[in-house]
């Protein structure tokens, strides 16, 4: 059996949110332009690899419920992506204030996936966006674009393509 699928709470390397059901139904998913924005990003990966920012990671920057010689599926990858994804729209649902467009929400899904749920909350990002400055976002995305202290262009990249997915309303 597939030892990840059995979990009920979600973690990744460096944050964690609250337990949810597999059963719990979220008013608001990520949308295509999402989803790919984070596979084309993270990479399908079937065996564990270290990350720039030195967490193991697999599937599609799946960092939990990692063990030594695990091997998935790309069927798995996306149920694990899947998995992933719902507790970030649950905390992005939980923690802005204003109304989003679809591919907003899913901008900043895409950037808790990646930063965690917890920096996304405790941001300039999040303070900004919740007294209704939307325009502030794609340049508060850029700023997270260093992982250990150093500027990396993948990241450089990633959050010029939120914040692409973000003004395109």
């Amino acid at each position: 059996m597939f030892p990840a699928l059995q979990t009920k709470q979600v973690f990744s390397g460096k944050r964690s949110m609250a337990p949810f059901s597999a059963d719990t139904v979220f008013a608001r998913r990520t949308n295509a332009a999402g989803i790919k924005l984070i596979k084309d990003f993270e990479g399908l990966h079937l065996i564990p690899y270290l990350c720039p920012g030195k967490i193991w990671t697999i599937g599609y920057g799946h960092t939990r419920t990692i063990h030594s010689g695990m091997r998935i599926t790309p069927e798995q990858a996306d149920i694990l992506l899947d998995e992933d994804l719902r507790g970030f729209e649950r905390a992005v649902s939980s923690i802005v204030n204003v109304p989003l467009s679809d591919n907003q929400f899913s901008a900043l899904v895409c950037f808790a996936f990646n930063v965690g749920a917890a920096n996304l909350e405790s941001s300039t990002l999040l303070k900004l966006l919740n007294r209704g400055w939307y325009e502030q976002v794609p340049a508060q995305l850029m700023r997270w674009n260093r992982a250990r202290g150093e500027i990396l262009g993948g990241l450089s990249r990633r959050r010029a393509a939120e914040g692409r997915l973000w003004n395109a309303g």
